[in-house]
């Protein structure tokens, strides 16, 4: 999976895990602070492009909705491959979330089902981890 592509599902999959603890309340809320920047730099990068915003409203609405993710991930996917000022942006933000979970990432099925690697091989390396 080329980075790009790899950013645009880590994005994608912490807006809606951002979105599912919000939901959880206040408690969910504090456990990435960095949410709301993603979320915040996604809606200005998308600015008049109201089928991007509706994406990424459908997400914060129904996070656990795979094809509002995946919606959401080929607008994130789109827009850095036009624009590299973003897609550093976002590389920044999910090491952050990275780094708030301990340095380690987090891959579940969903963020594995949901990825579009345009028929290449993705390997893994390193320990798998499944929660």
């Amino acid at each position: 999976m080329d980075p790009i592509t790899a950013t645009a599902v880590a994005a994608a999959a912490l807006v809606a895990k951002g979105a599912l603890e919000s939901a959880g309340g206040e408690a969910g809320r504090s456990s990435w602070a960095g949410f709301t920047r993603l979320t915040d730099r996604l809606r200005a990068r998308f600015g008049g492009d109201d089928e991007a915003t509706a994406a990424l409203d459908q997400v914060h609405r129904r996070p656990a909705d795979e094809a509002a993710v995946t919606t959401l991930q080929r607008f994130i996917h789109s827009y850095a491959l036009r624009d590299p000022r973003f897609e550093a942006d976002l590389g920044t933000l999910v090491a952050e979330a990275g780094a708030s979970n301990g340095g380690r990432g987090n891959v579940n099925a969903t963020v594995i089902k949901n990825a579009t690697t345009f028929n290449e091989q993705v390997t893994f390396q390193g320990g798998l981890n499944i929660n």
